[in-house]
């Protein structure tokens, strides 16, 4: 069985006003009638946050040495899927972005703590888009990205946040920064400016 990281549990309890508000988009894509337009501007939203999020996790002192950055990299299935969705490559280079840059580990893992528990309804929301959307099995690929291996990403994510989370300063600083990770991504979900112009 494996561990949970005593940090995530952390995490957990401290973020949890905001589990609501950022799962509703996800869970808002499990309805009768969803469509391939509804499915296509969602995945424009996550891709708008998440791939300038993947750059500046690159660009983070340090981070690479405790946590693979590479298995954690899905912009590019992302953008995948927005192609087969009917989107050109140029078109996808225009999508808004929500840019910002992290000062060490810490930082930058509270806000990966907010990307990667999204994953955690990933499966669940294909399967249902798989029986529920035509053509879905064509573009799912991100949302598959961890088939089989949610639970260990996961907790070698925890040992991440508890290797670089010693004291209670550090601890702290994660705290913080997973839950301006939230309120961003929550802000990026309501804000219709992020994607209205986005060409379709």
């Amino acid at each position: 069985m494996q561990r949970l990281s005593r940090t995530v549990i952390q995490l957990n309890m401290a973020t949890q006003s905001h589990h609501v508000d950022a799962d509703t988009p996800w869970l808002d894509l499990m309805v009768p009638n969803v469509s391939a337009h509804r499915y296509r501007m969602h995945l424009l939203r996550v891709y708008g946050f998440e791939a300038p999020l993947e750059a500046a996790f690159r660009y983070t002192p340090g981070l690479s040495a405790v946590v693979d950055l590479r298995s954690r990299m899905r912009s590019g299935l992302l953008a995948q899927d927005l192609m087969r969705l009917g989107m050109s490559a140029s078109r996808l280079a225009d999508v808004p972005q929500r840019f910002t840059t992290f000062s060490g580990p810490a930082e930058a893992l509270g806000w990966m703590y907010v990307i990667e528990r999204a994953t955690l309804l990933h499966g669940g929301v294909r399967r249902y888009l798989l029986q529920h959307l035509r053509g879905a099995e064509d573009a799912t690929s991100y949302l598959a990205a961890y088939d089989g291996a949610a639970g260990m990403r996961w907790s070698e994510l925890g040992s991440a946040f508890d290797a670089v989370a010693p004291s209670p300063t550090v601890v702290r600083q994660l705290l913080r920064s997973a839950d301006t990770g939230f309120r961003a991504l929550c802000d990026w979900f309501r804000d219709d400016e992020s994607i209205t112009h986005a060409p379709t």
